[in-house]
């Protein structure tokens, strides 16, 4: 089965194409240009170096969030677009589980994705690795940074942060936790290859979803929704 997963969910962005389960080809790039500059070409590249086209493509993945709302849409909106034609298959993964996929192969205790750091809060999930499978240990939730450190604290073993809200958090824990430790520039953020794991993973499970079924998922209102509830109240 040939894969084709994107990520838009942030600031950086991916795409990368797996064959039979293995990674041929994949791009990342964190210039600051919008999703809508970048994602596109970057996608029309990887596949030609993988000697491909999109018809060539058996089911199309996504980080479907958490994340950046308007990035996400860019994402979801690609995806689809690219898979109405044929009707192909696709996957929305969050983007937490891509990200932890990273850090397949590290003896860490936890893995803790977080992102889009601000205010005090992240959007985060936690996971381990065990016999070679990523095992998620909550679900996606957006949860302040001193109730996170809180929870973690009670962990056993040592803590991977991973994620654009990685560094904010690591600041913010290393006076409490001893045994935490920020994940090198190479493996922290959003990459297209973590988004092929998750989806491969979800669709040996599952299988995958028609291009109408494929939505975002957001984990809190946008700004302008929480403008215009705050008017309303």
């Amino acid at each position: 089965m040939k894969l084709l997963a994107l990520d838009s969910s942030a600031i950086s962005a991916g795409c990368a194409v797996m064959d039979d389960g293995q990674i041929i080809a994949e791009s990342f790039v964190k210039v600051g240009l919008t999703h809508s500059e970048t994602l596109l070409p970057m996608v029309a590249n990887t596949l030609a170096n993988a000697k491909l086209t999109d018809q060539d493509i058996d089911c199309f993945a996504v980080s479907a969030g958490p994340g950046s709302f308007t990035g996400i849409r860019i994402g979801v909106a690609a995806v689809k677009g690219m898979a109405f034609p044929r009707n192909t298959p696709c996957i929305g993964v969050s983007t937490l589980e891509a990200i932890a996929w990273n850090c397949v192969g590290l003896r860490y205790g936890v893995i803790c994705a977080a992102m889009d750091a601000r205010r005090g809060q992240v959007y985060n999930a936690l996971f381990h690795f065990e016999d070679g499978r990523l095992v998620r240990l909550c679900d996606d939730r957006a949860i302040s940074i001193e109730e996170l450190t809180d929870e973690l604290s009670y962990e056993d073993g040592s803590v991977l942060l991973v994620g654009d809200g990685a560094a904010l958090c690591y600041k913010s824990m290393q006076e409490r936790l001893s045994d935490v430790s920020l994940a090198p520039e190479h493996i922290r953020y959003q990459r297209g290859s973590g988004v092929a794991m998750a989806a491969l993973r979800m669709y040996e499970e599952q299988g995958g979803q028609s291009p109408e079924a494929l939505v975002p998922t957001y984990l809190r209102l946008s700004q302008a929704e929480r403008e215009l509830k705050k008017k309303q109240n």
